[in-house]
């Protein structure tokens, strides 16, 4: 079993920064993928990034290529998400997730464990 906790969301203007951590029970990255999620109250879960640790990989969602950048830290046994340029459509629930072999990974329901939430806001 993995647990996940997210954090570092908050409140912020548009074009600020954020970065959101996700601390894992215990180490993971040798063999998952880990990614991060976005919700909308009323909307499906949207894929935002990933990274591959077993191939050194990462994988963006268009809408923030350029913009977020993962990363890890194995000693640490965290996944980061660096958020620039912030705009209000990015705003929701970001989660984090861990994975196994994925097939797809923008697909939530391939990912094994998650974490419970941080709230991103971003003002206009």
């Amino acid at each position: 079993q993995v647990q996940l906790v997210e954090s570092g969301g908050g409140k912020v203007q548009a074009g600020d920064s954020l970065r959101l951590s996700c601390a894992a029970s215990r180490r993971t990255f040798s063999s998952y993928t880990m990614g991060w999620f976005r919700q909308v109250t009323g909307k499906e879960r949207e894929f935002i990034a990933a990274i591959s640790w077993s191939g050194g990989s990462t994988y963006y969602a268009d809408s923030v290529k350029g913009r977020f950048t993962i990363s890890g830290d194995n000693a640490k046994n965290t996944v980061y998400l660096q958020m620039n340029s912030l705009k209000p459509e990015d705003t929701g629930v970001y989660y984090c997730a861990a994975g196994y072999r994925l097939r797809l990974v923008g697909a939530d329901h391939e990912y094994d464990y998650w974490g419970q939430g941080t709230q991103v806001t971003v003002f206009s």
